[in-house]
């Protein structure tokens, strides 16, 4: 994989947003006084506070927006100013070759991970990190240390709790993945991830357990449990109440559809829709330990 280079104070970073609108120009001030902080120049894109029903503007222009980005060389970082949904409509679209020729890094989640993991399948890391408009203050969080950590080039290694329902071991492997939704939606297309040889990365919100349960069988039936090397699962939340009730824990929910002992699995790591959402270098060889104590990832 190719890293992008690393950010130095100078550096201009673009905010873009490929997917849903923005409710006001409110919504990405601390954003931009965290990137003025770092010593990064913002740019915005042209379109970024233009409302098109539930999108950030016309397909076209979020499209000419996150374009333009990718193909600037003078931008070193592409910043998704928050996700919701609308990046799958565009991301075909897209032309990849002069972004090739000089990678940079693209930061976000949720929706944004359709973007991430087609630049991975490119051989380009990426940045599964917080947006925006998820950031909550500029203050030293661990989702804010760990991009600043991980754009600016300094290492990167996580000691998470142990859950009673990890299943212990090592693993060593490419970290790649994302938002549920998304993973199971991109299977067939240009966005779907490679899952062999591994450590699989899960997160989800607002969806009943029957859904996370039909969306893990359909990863499953493509082969992602059965290559892959390991598996984190991060925030699993807002999780609505079946009814009839489903009958398993999230936990227990997880561990059926896997149905493997022999590889680590880590439950409850820090990333996702939550607020403590940890950056994670997708594309990036990782090591995982997971022992009665503790999990432990660590970047290559």
């Amino acid at each position: 994989m190719i890293k992008p280079p690393n950010l130095q104070k100078g550096d201009a970073i673009a905010i873009e947003a490929p997917a849903g609108y923005l409710k006001s120009d409110e919504s990405l001030k601390k954003g931009i006084a965290l990137a003025e902080l770092w010593g990064l120049r913002v740019e915005l894109g042209t379109h970024i506070y233009k409302k098109e029903g539930h999108f950030a503007g016309t397909d076209a222009e979020r499209l000419s927006d996150l374009q333009r980005a990718l193909d600037n060389p003078s931008i070193k970082a592409i910043w998704c100013a928050r996700g919701g949904y609308g990046t799958n409509r565009i991301i075909d679209n897209l032309d990849f070759t002069e972004f090739k020729k000089h990678p940079k890094w693209v930061i976000g989640f949720s929706d944004i991970c359709v973007l991430l993991n087609r630049i991975n399948n490119l051989g380009i890391e990426t940045l599964h990190a917080m947006m925006p408009t998820s950031l909550k203050t500029i203050a030293n969080e661990l989702a804010v240390v760990s991009m600043h950590k991980a754009l600016f080039g300094r290492s990167l290694k996580y000691k998470i709790p142990a859950n009673k329902n990890n299943v212990l071991g090592q693993a060593r492997g490419i970290l790649v993945g994302g938002n549920l939704s998304l993973l199971a939606a991109s299977l067939g297309t240009k966005s779907a991830l490679k899952p062999k040889d591994v450590i699989l990365f899960i997160e989800e919100t607002g969806e009943y357990k029957y859904r996370i349960d039909r969306m893990l069988y359909s990863l499953k039936r493509n082969g992602f449990f059965e290559k892959c090397r390991g598996v984190l699962i991060g925030g699993m939340t807002d999780i609505p109440v079946n009814d009839p009730l489903f009958g398993k824990t999230m936990e227990q929910l997880i561990l059926e559809v896997i149905g493997r002992t022999d590889i680590p699995i880590c439950f409850d790591f820090p990333a996702g829709h939550i607020p403590e959402n940890c950056s994670l270098i997708f594309g990036r060889k990782v090591s995982l330990k997971i022992d009665k104590e503790k999990s432990i990832l660590i970047f290559k």
